[in-house]
């Protein structure tokens, strides 16, 4: 598939997704996230595709959503045409992904970021919730997944001042995975996809689903939930494969199934 406001390269089980409007800081307009939602249900579809890396460019990751959209919306135009979807499609997607962040990730842009399930940062990168600054509140995630990642008085602080803060704060109050230089952001994200990747799909997919199922449903749902996957990792091909390599001491040749 063609398209005009992303790069999507693979290679080795991981595919690269690369936000491409770089003279708009790449801010996030429904085209590119109807692309990104497309790229996904391809990514989701080849099963060659083990691991998810997303990038924006050297100066942003994504600057915010696209404000010239939305800047005369009414209530009733917002709810029936701005379509929140797309960025479901991030949330919904079951291999992992990985944000591969350098500059701006403000707005949408810290929104899109989080909605991942990694981050990597370089040291130079700027994340915030600047929406309090025009009017408005995050709209596609930030008060909801900040709040879990960073806890209620410091996300109360950082919504409610707009004020942006650094990669390195971002890893102090548990929001990014790593930091590491601006120019090593994206070898470091795809060497993280590729460890990833190397591990068998099945499992890899119900640890994620597992994860995320924690911030769903109290402790004892939580440890059910784990439970049933647990046993039912045991029905696959991987599950044999990986024992059995095991107790030869050989490297194991994952299925997939």
């Amino acid at each position: 598939m063609a398209y005009g406001n992303i790069l999507v390269d693979q290679h080795d089980g991981v595919a690269v997704i690369t936000l491409n409007r770089p003279k708009v800081l790449n801010a996030l307009n429904q085209a590119t996230m109807g692309e990104l939602a497309a790229a996904l249900d391809a990514a989701e579809a080849d099963d060659t595709v083990r691991c998810v890396v997303l990038a924006g460019g050297e100066r942003a990751f994504a600057a915010g959503a696209d404000v010239n959209e939305f800047a005369s919306a009414t209530p009733a135009e917002m709810l029936t045409g701005y379509r929140f979807e797309q960025w479901e499609r991030v949330r919904e997607f079951s291999k992992p992904i990985i944000a591969a962040v350098r500059g701006f990730a403000l707005g949408g842009g810290c929104e899109l970021a989080m909605a991942c399930d990694m981050i990597i940062a370089g040291e130079g990168a700027k994340f915030g919730q600047p929406e309090i600054n025009i009017g408005i509140i995050p709209g596609a995630g930030g008060t909801q997944r900040l709040t879990r990642a960073v806890g209620k008085a410091r996300a109360m602080e950082l919504i409610l001042t707009g004020r942006p803060f650094s990669a390195s704060e971002a890893q102090a109050i548990g929001l990014v995975t790593r930091v590491v230089p601006d120019e090593a952001v994206l070898d470091e994200a795809k060497a993280l996809a590729n460890q990833i990747a190397s591990k068998p799909p099945v499992a890899v997919r119900m640890a994620k689903d597992a994860i995320l199922k924690a911030f769903d449903t109290t402790i004892e749902g939580g440890l059910d939930y784990e439970r049933k996957a647990f046993y039912l990792l045991f029905a696959t091909e991987d599950r044999t494969e990986g024992i059995r390599a095991f107790l030869e001491k050989r490297a194991p040749d994952w299925k997939g199934r």
